[in-house]
């Protein structure tokens, strides 16, 4: 993969300003809509190649994994390791974690139609989370997979959901950049066991030229026996695999 839009690396040198001034840059360019060329249910059949992405941390580094699949083949799998230069601060994960999934991303052969990352998209307080700044760096289709909410309010109680449930997430003042009550992604309830209801959902939004409905039936078509898609799965145990070796 090549990266499209090199002035939106991220540089963890800048200062806190010039990191959310690149991050509004970053969401004017995104396309919270569909341009793709290929449906959800491509996904499940094979037709289209899903890339997850996941990280593991080995004190002051950073191990970037990504894992390509065909259907429940796996086509390739790449990495990288960078130093972190920054601690972690809410709402600037890119500026941490973004080189070593640039790295990765670039010495892949493949050429995927869809990249799954864990992280948000669009729910995010400037719409520029780290799916939605590497799907734009790249000019890939991008979702985000979340497991907490940073930002925005779900339509209604996300307790208990039933799997398969969906509800939306709209909005509201901590997204000042961003319409109130605009959905911007949904809690997804990938799981949930048949005698009890303590799994919580996932909080998944569009990175990238696909809307929010898109992008959850996208994570949905990924499936997996597990809570998350079975893409980010797999790349989060290769992340795993890869810091014994490091």
């Amino acid at each position: 993969m090549n990266v499209v839009e090199e002035r939106y690396l991220p540089d963890p040198s800048l200062s806190r300003e010039a990191m959310e001034t690149l991050q509004r840059d970053i969401a004017e360019a995104a396309v919270f809509e569909d341009d793709i060329d290929f449906d959800p249910d491509d996904i499940a059949s094979g037709e289209a190649l899903v890339a997850g992405v996941d990280q593991a941390f080995l004190d002051d580094r950073a191990v970037s994994a990504v894992v390509v699949l065909r259907g429940d083949e796996v086509v390739e799998r790449a990495s990288a390791v960078t130093p972190l230069s920054i601690p972690y601060i809410p709402g600037l994960l890119a500026f941490r974690e973004g080189d070593p999934i640039v790295a990765a991303l670039e010495t892949l052969d493949a050429d995927p139609d869809l990249l799954v990352l864990d992280g948000s998209g669009r729910i995010h307080f400037r719409e520029a989370g780290i799916a939605t700044h590497v799907g734009v760096l790249f000019d890939t289709p991008a979702v985000g997979v979340a497991k907490n909410l940073l930002c925005g309010e779900p339509r209604q109680a996300v307790d208990s959901l039933p799997e398969g449930a969906r509800v939306a997430i709209e909005a509201d003042d901590s997204m000042p950049d961003t319409p109130a009550g605009e959905t911007v992604g949904y809690a997804y309830q990938s799981r949930q066991y048949p005698d009890s209801t303590n799994i919580n959902p996932l909080y998944v939004s569009s990175g990238h030229r696909l809307s929010a409905k898109t992008a959850v039936d996208c994570v949905a078509a990924c499936g997996g026996a597990y809570k998350l898609p079975k893409p980010t799965r797999l790349a989060d145990a290769y992340a795993d695999e890869l810091k014994e070796t490091v």
